[in-house]
């Protein structure tokens, strides 16, 4: 009995023991998780801090430095806007030529103020490549490239060849020709190079053809008059007597007539005294 009793109190130790280690796992908190290393710094062109793709040439350029100029005609032109809903829907991404500030203090003066509101959108979109471009690709291009400003198979294009390690770009406007000089940006979506001119599109900037001069007005013709033709068959109406003409004429007849009377009577007069004598 007593060798019973023994049994169960240790079986109930051992219940209540296992119980309250199972308790006490419940209700113990997780083990934390090292914390994760704090990223690098962001170098130019690196992604940003949180993992997402550079979808924000602005902020980019701005973070960069030495782009404020550029930075503020993409807002003045709203192109900046349009570069931002591209880089978020496309998959081809996008590569921007940025001229520097220094780039626009070279440009002659008024070059910017010469240029349609139209004609500053196209200039910003001149600058802008339709699909991501790293530098080896660039310098892997055998034909003329097209840019945002030109769509699918319009002008405003870039004829680009390789210049040593580096790539030259060129616009077909005299001496408008640059090397890629850094890279602002090389991560998918955007890739962003630094140039050290404005580029100047050839459409806008090239030589335009001379106006054609007006033609001469033609000389005035002489115009004859036209005779009235005669309807064939009809008489003309013979043309009014002049009333003072008709006048005339009826004093004419009467006097002839009178003198005609007075003769006759001169004659029968003449012969009735004949027959008397």
């Amino acid at each position: 009995m007593a060798s019973a009793s023994r049994i169960l109190l240790v079986a109930f130790l051992l219940a209540t023991v296992s119980a309250m280690a199972a308790a006490q796992k419940a209700v113990a908190p997780a083990k934390a998780k090292p914390a994760p290393a704090a990223p690098a710094a962001d170098a130019p062109g690196a992604a940003t801090a949180d993992g997402k793709p550079p979808t924000d040439p602005i902020a980019i350029l701005k973070k960069a430095g030495g782009f404020t100029k550029f930075c503020d005609l993409l807002e003045q032109t709203r192109v900046d806007t349009q570069l931002k809903a591209q880089l978020t829907d496309s998959y081809n991404g996008l590569t921007i030529f940025a001229p520097t500030d220094d780039a626009f203090d070279s440009l002659k003066a008024g070059t910017l103020n010469s240029l349609s509101s139209q004609d500053q959108i196209q200039m910003m979109l001149y600058c802008v490549l339709p699909r991501f471009y790293s530098l080896s690709m660039l310098g892997n291009i055998k034909d003329k490239v097209n840019t945002q400003a030109s769509g699918h198979t319009g002008p405003y294009k870039y004829a680009i060849k390789p210049s040593g390690n580096n790539v030259n770009v060129s616009t077909g406007v005299k001496g408008n020709n640059m090397l890629l000089n850094s890279v602002v940006s090389k991560d998918f979506p955007l890739s962003i190079y630094s140039v050290d001119k404005v580029p100047l599109p050839y459409e806008l900037f090239g030589p335009q053809p001379p106006t054609p001069a007006p033609a001469p007005a033609p000389a005035p013709t002489k115009s004859k008059p036209k005779k009235k033709k005669k309807s064939a068959g009809i008489a003309e109406a013979p043309e009014a007597e002049d009333a003072d003409s008709t006048a005339d004429d009826t004093k004419n007849a009467a006097s002839s007539l009178t003198g005609r009377w007075v003769a006759a009577l001169g004659v029968l007069a003449a012969a009735v005294l004949g027959g008397a004598f």
